[in-house]
């Protein structure tokens, strides 16, 4: 459970294109989604972790 908040919060974060929470929510959200299902895990948990640590990354400055 950690990688995976580790990896989709690291996913959440774009460089370059000037992304918003929105779009850093998506970002993470897809990932956070597409690696819980390769792993056997529950999808829609994967999903939220994701979504929330996209859109919180630039807050904790790990994204910036």
């Amino acid at each position: 459970m950690a990688a995976l908040v580790g990896t989709t919060a690291i996913a959440g974060c774009t460089q370059g294109i000037n992304p918003t929470d929105t779009d850093r929510a998506l970002i993470g959200a897809g990932v956070g989604a597409t690696i819980a299902s390769v792993s056997g895990e529950n999808v829609v948990q994967g999903a939220a972790i994701g979504g929330a640590a996209g859109a919180l990354c630039n807050d904790f400055r790990l994204c910036q």
